[in-house]
């Protein structure tokens, strides 16, 4: 499993890094000014519809289903299913794309009413959403494909298609003087990642012969079954969302420059998330719903300790990382062009409130794939709805005094209540068991991060004086030193407190 991980986990890794390059071209090319915030508005739109129809609702009922029809009833009739699950889906994408097409300017006015009052961005993000939109049909394909490709143990295509994002964003960007906007080579060039990303991963299906077909499609008791739980998870999602489009909502009222804050600061949470929450829910969530199928619950279990183990492993020192120098951060990776010192501190004060709920982000996965695997998506939507309303009241309460920090802020708390209710939810019911491993580890990966914090916060400031003039790339070669300086520190800690067979086991596991 852990191998598994390690394959997903580098994919969304170079994912990430194309990404920073995309997004370092963004600020240079963009900034953080008025056809920067109406470009985030027309990327987020199709994002979190996709968020809420197709990677959050659509893959907790059906990579579950699928893995489960497989196992139980053979390889035709998982792809029956799956064929009459494409056909719909395939149906109701087309039908809200045409719709979204047609009444994009109401879409903006519900969910960026800030924008109305500024006629400039306003139309902006009119225009540039209308390009980006079909994006959502396509990115919605790849998520099916890229379910069955999971439910079949193959992770490699649907892990990568997110690096083609990038590299369109960037190829689109170096073109931009033939758009009449910057924003406009930005919009395009998600349009084009999308039929990117759906031929890599339509033909990654093909050659594993799992390409659904067009089917008419029929109510039979698999379909019924995934409505069922697909029903909930939407609903879930939904809420998830819900706390998303307030941000974007409440920043439209804010100074120009919140929403891009906003989405540096998320970026640069959004790489551990990705490279280690994602990757471990990614593959937990099929490993336990095979396990689970088979009878195997101890072994179910078992196997989401350790991905929440190693989830906790790699991701502490990230928290650390982001309370301690998350200026730094920002200035070595964004400050140049058109994006200023200012924007990079601005930026900094939101990751450090996004850095408050990271690990909750990163867990919140492997947490909830207790509930996925044996079908049961509305009890991960009781801790999904009630986190939101506490996020959405706290994002009213603290907008006023933290503008878009006070956002990052009530989300992480949304975060801690979402995790807090699913563990006791699986805890109450017994679908989640800790083991005495994972509690003992979890003591000694917290000592070492607080260490790892206090060494940050001594070096910091020496190191960024000693080389903020360094050929000009003092911010970046900073940076570099204290990642060094924490990789061995932590590094070290861990081998002194847990030895070197307990990550034996990993590498064990990982062959």
């Amino acid at each position: 499993m852990i191998d598994r991980m390690l394959t997903v986990g580098g994919f969304t890794l170079l994912s990430r890094v194309t990404g920073f390059v995309r997004d370092i071209i963004l600020a240079a090319v963009l900034g953080a000014g008025p056809v920067a915030d109406a470009f985030f508005v027309a990327l987020r739109l199709p994002n979190h519809f996709r968020a809420i129809f197709a990677e959050g609702a659509f893959n907790a009922a059906f990579v579950p289903a699928y893995a489960r029809i497989r196992e139980q009833s053979g390889a035709h009739r998982a792809g029956l299913f799956a064929d009459r699950i494409f056909t719909l889906l395939l149906a109701s994408q087309i039908l809200l794309l045409a719709v979204a097409l047609i009444f994009t300017p109401a879409v903006i006015d519900v969910l960026a009413p800030g924008l109305v009052n500024d006629p400039s961005r306003y139309g902006l993000a009119v225009e540039l959403t209308r390009i980006t939109f079909p994006y959502l049909l396509l990115i919605t394909l790849v998520t099916l494909y890229g379910g069955i490709l999971n439910a079949l143990q193959r992770f490699a295509a649907a892990a990568a298609a997110p690096i083609l994002l990038n590299i369109a964003l960037v190829m689109a960007l170096t073109l931009a003087a033939f758009f009449p906007t910057a924003g406009h080579a930005a919009a395009w060039g998600v349009l084009l990642a999308g039929v990117l990303e759906f031929l890599l991963v339509a033909g990654a299906a093909k050659r594993a012969g799992a390409l659904p077909l067009f089917r008419w499609p029929k109510l039979d008791v698999d379909v019924r079954q995934f409505f069922r739980a697909l029903g909930p998870a939407t609903i879930g999602s939904a809420g998830v969302q819900l706390a998303l489009f307030a941000d974007t909502i409440i920043a439209s009222f804010l100074p120009a420059g919140a929403l891009s804050a906003l989405y540096y600061a998320d970026r640069i949470n959004q790489l551990p998330i990705g490279v280690i929450g994602i990757a471990a829910g990614t593959v937990i969530l099929p490993e336990m719903s095979r396990r689970l199928a088979a009878g195997d619950i101890t072994g179910a279990s078992h196997a989401q300790n350790r991905a929440i183990e190693f989830t906790l492993l790699l991701s502490i020192p990230c928290v650390a990382a982001f309370f301690i120098v998350p200026d730094l951060i920002m200035r070595a990776l964004f400050v140049r062009g058109a994006f200023t010192a200012a924007d990079a501190l601005a930026a900094g004060r939101t990751l450090s409130a996004y850095a408050f709920g990271l690990l909750p982000f990163v867990l919140i996965r492997s947490a909830i794939a207790t509930f996925f695997a044996r079908g049961d998506t509305a009890t991960p939507v009781k801790a999904a709805l009630l986190a939101a309303a506490v996020n959405i009241a706290f994002k009213f309460l603290l907008m006023g005094p933290l503008a878009q920090v006070g956002l990052a802020l009530a989300t992480s708390i949304g975060a801690w209540i979402n995790l807090g209710l699913v563990v006791w939810f699986g805890l109450r019911a017994g679908h989640i068991k800790i083991d005495e491993r994972l509690r003992q580890s979890a003591v000694k990966l917290a000592a070492a991060g607080l260490a790892l914090a206090v060494v940050l916060w001594l070096c910091a400031a020496p190191v960024t004086q000693l080389l903020t003039d360094w050929h000009g790339i003092g911010h970046l070669a900073a940076l570099a030193l204290l990642a060094a300086i924490g990789a061995a520190v932590y590094g070290g800690i861990v081998l002194a407190l847990f030895g070197r067979q307990w990550l034996a086991t990993f590498r064990s596991r990982s062959r």
